[in-house]
């Protein structure tokens, strides 16, 4: 291989490739116990169970998409932990396993009911990345897009931040100018706006009436996408219910530990109309060639698929093992063990939102889920962070 390449040794070969700036010059050695050897397994196992255990192990209560979950235990032997599951990169040959496709039929199932929309999609990469998909979604079914100067994809100031980020990101790419603001201050009227996007409850944890929002914004001839926590919707309004067209959201709160910020799954469902323009995969009920009942991929729009510019989606379309197991979730604990879950979250949230208040701090009148905004009666909210920090939180 050298001598086809026209390098006499490796070393030439990496001088020419890695730039010498990015190298480290000393050898690699895994002697970190000092041995003067390398390490057993089961010493280097030790050594890192030790350094481990100088961890701090702090409950967070960041938020933001993200949220402390335990996994059922049969859930995690039997799926996560079975390579059966976990195997698979992607279902090429999907209808091989029918198994996987009845699981990833239940999370759109899930999803369908949750959200109040008729097709879920059998999930995408992460939250963020999904509200950049239905920006998409709502400039390819727009009718009058390319009459637009410069459309607008309008972003409610109180979603994610990071959904915010991907969101401008992608936009900038296609030209799509993105303002963030109050959605129910703003004015549509002047056919800019092809699609809003709001989150159900807000990062800030306030829950709205978007029903008069879903009037104003169709009346702009615009899409309503709403992001929303799955967990806060066993409780709330669905929003198909309310007018939205697309909702979204991730399930990473349905058993899928944080893992330092991911893998999680994502959802995406919309209207019957708009099947044909949604991301992803979509799994279908069928028949056999004996006519018996089968599962398919009825619709896969991805560039590997199809001709990439007929794709809906060129980015990451399935998060399959974590879709599963929030699936599965949802299964083991069923309606009313969900039902429970929610109501206990919102009990223990409504607990203490009365003891802030009897505190003197203050909190929105708007109603809320899990998540408060507090405006502190005395000191500052780094105070509050340090003596935080020092009970582990």
């Amino acid at each position: 291989m050298l001598a086809r390449i026209g390098c006499a040794s490796m070393q030439e070969l990496v001088d020419s490739t890695v730039p010498a700036a990015i190298r480290r010059e000393r050898p690699l050695s895994i002697d970190a116990l000092g041995l003067g050897r390398e390490p057993g397994e089961h010493e280097l196992t030790e050594r890192l169970r030790a350094a481990a255990g100088r961890n701090r192990r702090l409950r967070s209560y960041l938020g933001m998409g993200y949220h402390g979950t335990r996994m059922p235990g049969v859930v995690q032997r039997n799926i996560l932990e079975n390579p059966g599951w976990y195997t698979q990169y992607t279902p090429y040959q999907a209808e091989i396993s029918q198994g996987r496709l009845e699981a990833l039929l239940a999370f759109q199932t899930m999803v369908s009911e949750l959200t109040g929309l008729p097709i879920a999609n059998a999930s995408l990469l992460d939250e963020a990345t999904a509200a950049a998909e239905a920006m998409h979604l709502a400039a390819a079914v727009h009718p009058k897009l390319e009459a637009i100067e410069r459309p607008v994809f309008f972003v409610a100031g109180d979603c994610h931040p990071q959904t915010i980020g991907v969101v401008r990101t992608r936009a900038e790419a296609v030209g799509i100018e993105v303002e963030v603001g109050d959605p129910f201050a703003a004015d549509f009227a002047g056919g800019r706006v092809f699609g809003v996007l709001v989150q159900y409850p807000g990062t800030d944890g306030r829950v709205h009436d978007f029903a008069p929002l879903a009037e104003k914004v169709h009346a702009a001839r615009a899409l309503l996408v709403v992001a929303c926590d799955p967990l806060a919707l066993v409780l709330l309004r669905p929003p198909g219910d309310f007018g939205a067209d697309v909702a979204l959201g991730s399930t990473q709160r349905f058993g899928v530990p944080m893992g330092w910020g991911g893998p999680h799954a994502a959802f995406f469902a919309t209207r019957d109309e708009y099947k044909r323009q949604m991301p992803g995969r979509l799994i279908g009920v069928s028949r056999d060639a004996d006519g018996g009942s089968a599962l398919r991929m009825a619709l896969q729009t991805r560039e590997q698929h199809i001709r990439r510019e007929k794709a809906t989606s060129n980015i990451c379309t399935a998060q399959v093992l974590p879709a599963i197991l929030s699936a599965m979730y949802a299964v083991y604990h069923g309606p009313d063990g969900l039902a429970a879950i929610a109501g206990r979250v919102h009990a223990l949230t409504a607990t203490l939102a009365e003891g802030a208040r009897r505190l003197g701090h203050r909190l929105p009148a708007e109603p809320f889920f899990d998540t408060l905004a507090v405006g502190l009666a005395r000191g500052g909210a780094n105070e509050v962070l340090a003596r935080a920090l020092g009970r582990g939180i």
